[in-house]
């Protein structure tokens, strides 16, 4: 996504709750360097197309360099996708993680009509894509260290899944978009709401198939009560979380959902804010250098053991 949600409220003032990164630590290298190549089993790409409902979805998995299982990372992109945060995904491959990107169904040329639940439910397919047998075999795949990461609406997908399920050992939301508070704030000023429509749509271009702003908009506003993620805080809580907001961005709207995870029982949570808009356009670095550090951390952590069931919650 490559900027604002129009649905969210937003302001350039840093937040108390996320400390800025300015005094951050040392750049990892896999920032910034290439590791030496592994002749015997090297870093690659794979094409994949994952089904579900009987449609593709256009994936990408990239796969570290190195023999053995190897902890892996779903990375979600926004809406429209513009900003896909490929950057990060090569660093975290550098870092030693297999990074599964996709397309939604009905998005930049995957097969359907795209849609807000839709988009829940392909998060679901490819979690479940990640949790085959015979896909942890081929690809050589730590089941114990999955972890879901998204930008904007992808952020709010992986906060969704995070909170229901069980078999995630943490997730990273990067300026995650709280669809259900945004719905509320439409109800509340339903008069903004043709403005907020043609705010939302300016960057869709053609990459989205069977849907426009409007009728994302009535989505949106359909589920305000089932989706803000303040809600979902107790499930969020019960793994290790990532926050990273953006100044300018939707670090504003965000804070009550990481004040509500704080409030619980045990939840670790790392939150910070970068000075930077949306889509972190003049923080790159940064952000990247932030998840890979954070990453690091959970490839030596110990993983409680329901990480590795597939288990739900609702």
């Amino acid at each position: 996504m490559s900027k604002l949600p129009a649905l969210a409220v937003a302001t350039v003032l840093a937040l108390p709750w996320l400390p800025t990164a300015a005094a951050a630590p040392a750049v990892p290298r896999a920032v910034l360097a290439d590791p030496a190549p592994d002749a015997r089993n090297p870093a690659r790409n794979q094409q994949v197309l994952i089904l579900n409902r009987g449609e593709g979805m256009n994936a990408l998995f990239l796969l570290a360099a190195g023999a053995g299982p190897k902890p892996t990372l779903l990375l979600l992109h926004g809406l429209p996708g513009n900003e896909q945060n490929l950057d990060l995904a090569q660093a975290a491959r550098r870092a030693g993680w297999n990074v599964l990107t996709l397309h939604y169904r009905g998005s930049w040329g995957s097969a359907g009509r795209f849609s807000l639940a839709g988009a829940s439910q392909d998060t679901e397919a490819a979690m479940a894509f990640l949790r085959d047998p015979a896909t942890v075999q081929r690809y050589s795949i730590d089941g114990a260290r999955i972890v879901v990461a998204g930008h904007s609406m992808g952020g709010f997908m992986a906060a969704q899944y995070a909170a229901r399920h069980d078999d995630v050992a943490g997730a990273i939301l990067l300026d995650p978009w709280n669809i259900g508070a945004s719905g509320k704030e439409v109800r509340a000023h339903p008069e903004t709401r043709q403005d907020r429509i043609a705010a939302m749509g300016e960057d869709f271009g053609t990459s989205l198939a069977g849907t426009d702003a409007a009728t994302l908009m009535r989505e949106v506003e359909a589920h305000a009560d089932d989706w803000d993620l303040v809600d979902a805080a107790p499930g969020l809580a019960r793994k290790p979380l990532l926050v990273v907001g953006a100044a300018r961005g939707l670090a504003p709207a965000i804070a009550p959902v990481v004040a509500a995870v704080k409030g619980q029982r045990g939840a670790q949570v790392q939150a910070s804010t970068l000075a930077s808009d949306h889509a972190f356009a003049d923080h790159r670095i940064a952000l990247v250098a932030e998840v890979v550090r954070w990453l690091d951390a959970r490839r030596t952590s110990v993983i409680p053991a329901q990480a590795g069931n597939h288990a739900e919650r609702r």
